[in-house]
């Protein structure tokens, strides 16, 4: 059975918006293919380390990716090494550039769980950072992004199909009129 694998972002969870949104819209409209979404630790090791099990099993079928935000970033190194197809909605770019303000304790915004984010954890994210983008991605950007400056995703991922949309915001306002053309870029060949 093929998979859909969707990544929520930084400090968030499987309860977003976004993630419920495609949950809903592919149980509805593709219930052929398997729905997961992982609660994603804010720490980029024991993420590689959660999704390289997680894919492990289903490599014989075909497994697709939606990453937002940071979990763009896990979808893009998913991607380049296991040519998945992936759609990256809002997506950061090389995140150690931009994680220092969260050094210190934090709280996640869905579950209220506390965390610490210590400078071992930004290197983290520099060691998986992909050094090139081989793989074909869908990029959806809005410009209106107040968390990451569109421009960075719109320059990393030149050579695929980018959207972007004037306006809007971190969240990417009205990412469900999108789920048709997403699930159609997934599986057309």
């Amino acid at each position: 059975m093929p998979t859909l694998i969707y990544l929520h972002g930084f400090n968030s969870s499987p309860e977003s918006k976004k993630a419920m949104q495609t949950r809903r819209w592919f149980e509805q409209n593709a219930p052929e293919i398997e729905f997961i979404c992982p609660s994603l630790p804010p720490y980029a090791d024991s993420v590689m380390r959660l999704l390289e099990k997680l894919v492990a099993d289903r490599l014989a079928e075909p497994v697709y990716l939606i990453g937002s935000s940071m979990g763009a970033f896990y979808a893009t190194c998913l991607a380049e090494k296991y040519s998945f197809k992936a759609v990256l909605v809002n997506p950061a770019v090389s995140p150690h550039k931009g994680l220092h303000g969260w050094l210190g304790e934090n709280v996640n915004y869905h579950t209220g769980e506390t965390w610490l984010f210590e400078p071992q954890h930004i290197d983290e994210y520099r060691r998986w950072d992909p050094l090139e983008i081989k793989n074909n991605y869908l990029v959806l950007l809005q410009s209106g992004d107040e968390v990451l400056d569109y421009r960075h995703a719109q320059q990393r991922y030149s050579g695929c199909k980018i959207i972007l949309e004037s306006g809007g915001d971190h969240s990417f306002i009205d990412y469900d009129r999108h789920l048709e053309n997403i699930h159609h870029f997934l599986v057309s060949a």
